[in-house]
């Protein structure tokens, strides 16, 4: 197995195609064709499924592809550092469903590091997405919750993917909506309260329901809008009187004095917390990223 090797099956996987990537690498397909199955033997490992409609990972392939891109971006460093003589920047990536405390971390971690040396990535995305990004290390950490309703199925997930949860702390639930809401000044807020008023829940695609960022997904909501991303929720909250359900933690630096979080009136319980790859420990700036999460969450709860 070579370097070179690895080159090609990266650029196999990134273009879907083997005759694509062969006119990328300025190579014959037959050459390229030849080198990924001489790779495959070698490893005892079948990379790419090859169809009539194109050529696709297998689920062997998308960790090895993983772990090759890991193996290319270090020889990179080595060889701009020491022969290139260059200074290629470092990497630190983070996905995440969609959480504005987790986003004011990362802020932070920049602010911290600086961009000079380092390149970063967030991603506020679906669950299966937040799965398939640390998987396929675009991103080292990605933050999600579980209770018991999703815990099963999310452990099997991570399991089959070869990754971990690591748990950083339990929540209650609270009813997320602007400070205009009707509810919006009670202590809590029961369900049948809630029912005259649009749930807003993450659209999830056409993953399962046990894959949504909201809990209490089963729940026969009377009105329910989808959407795709937190500015969109936070105006239809404002137009619409709608709501979301949360861990409570929410940033007013980032969306605003103008929202609040009520406790709902429920003995739920969710734990956010973050998933890495398994036996892979975390970088220093991971480290760092994940203190902050516990010291913002600390800050907000003991306020």
């Amino acid at each position: 197995m070579t370097l070179q090797q690895l080159k090609y099956a990266i650029a196999v996987a990134e273009a879907g195609s083997m005759n694509e990537a062969a006119k990328a690498l300025f190579l014959s397909q037959p050459t390229l064709s030849g080198s990924i199955r001489s790779l495959e033997q070698e490893i005892g490992v079948e990379i790419f499924k090859r169809n009539s409609r194109g050529i696709t990972l297998t689920p062997d392939g998308v960790e090895f592809i993983g772990y090759a891109r890991q193996v290319v971006d270090q020889f990179n460093l080595l060889n701009d550092r020491y022969v290139e003589k260059t200074k290629r920047k470092k990497k630190f990536g983070v996905s995440m469903q969609h959480y504005s405390f987790a986003v004011k971390a990362f802020i932070d971690l920049v602010k911290m590091y600086g961009m000079d040396e380092y390149e970063f990535a967030v991603r506020e995305t679906r669950t299966m997405e937040v799965i398939n990004d640390v998987r396929d290390f675009r991103s080292e950490i990605g933050i999600l919750y579980m209770d018991d309703f999703n815990d099963r199925v999310l452990t099997k997930l991570l399991s089959e993917n070869n990754l971990e949860f690591t748990p950083l702390f339990p929540c209650r639930i609270y009813v997320f909506c602007w400070n205009h809401h009707p509810l919006a000044g009670r202590d809590k807020i029961r369900m049948e309260d809630l029912a005259e008023y649009p749930c807003l829940s993450f659209e999830q695609g056409t993953d399962s329901f046990f894959l949504a960022e909201e809990v209490l997904s089963t729940y026969e909501y009377k009105r329910v809008i989808k959407a795709n991303d937190r500015s969109t929720m936070l105006n239809l909250m404002v137009g619409l009187n709608a709501y979301t359900l949360c861990c409570g933690l929410i940033c007013q630096e980032l969306n605003g004095d103008q929202y609040v979080s009520v406790p709902l009136d429920s003995d739920e319980i969710m734990t956010i917390g973050y998933i890495s790859r398994k036996g892979m420990g975390l970088s220093q700036m991971g480290q760092e990223y994940i203190e902050m999460l516990k010291t913002y969450s600390t800050q907000v709860f003991s306020s």
